[in-house]
């Protein structure tokens, strides 16, 4: 049986995300300044976050979060590498086939050793980046592995059944919330909401932390 969508119409549609834009904008709108211009590729990725934080889809927002964070890695390792002076078209190609080949096949673990030994990031920034993004957010949910996301969570709770024939006669059940799927659903939810805008503002600052360090050094 098909499950019945909360919308019947598209106007119910539009009053929704209309409540969310009023209650979230003004805190979000912010994230639609960036000016990054090293990594202006990004840029409309960061919009779509901001999209999606402001509407409150939180999962959309950490995925998308995971996909930006990688890719400014790796651009973040190529352009410290090549330098930011201008450079003929002519040349465009032997320019970035070297750094091409040795950063985009890399992993997250790898490009975040790489950049902190290319002192592109902090030490602060590669234990958060290697312990807790790289494992629980990031391989959390790109491989849905709820092990990794629900990792903090306790694992039993104590719960309570009863029955509408006998509703006096309540019985506590422990229950392994971390196994069952309807826990894990709602513990992951509740994840995504807690840590999606915190992630989300810790990748959009290190955008901005990498792009002067790449200045400095080029200056």
């Amino acid at each position: 049986m098909k499950s019945k969508s909360p919308f019947e119409n598209k106007t119910q549609l539009e009053n929704a995300f209309k409540e969310k834009i009023d209650k979230n904008f003004d805190t979000l709108n912010k994230y639609f300044e960036n000016d990054s211009t090293l990594f202006s590729e990004l840029n409309p990725k960061i919009f779509e976050v901001n999209k999606c934080l402001i509407l409150e889809c939180f999962t959309a927002s950490i995925t998308l979060t995971n996909h930006i964070l990688e890719r400014l890695l790796k651009l973040a390792l190529i352009t410290n590498d090549t330098g930011i002076g201008e450079l003929d078209v002519s040349l465009w190609d032997e320019h970035f086939e070297k750094p091409h080949k040795d950063y985009s096949g890399k992993t997250l673990g790898n490009t975040i050793e790489l950049c902190l030994s290319r002192e592109l990031i902090t030490t602060e920034d590669k234990d958060y980046l290697f312990n807790k993004v790289r494992e629980q957010i990031r391989n959390g949910f790109s491989h849905s592995d709820t092990d990794k996301i629900l990792v903090d969570n306790i694992e039993y709770a104590v719960m309570f059944q009863s029955s509408f024939k006998n509703p006096t006669n309540i019985k506590p059940v422990k229950l392994n919330i971390k196994n069952n799927p309807i826990f894990q659903a709602i513990q992951m939810e509740n994840f995504a909401k807690e840590n999606a805008l915190k992630y989300f503002d810790f990748v959009y600052n290190l955008i901005s932390k990498i792009e002067l360090r790449i200045h400095d050094k080029n200056k």
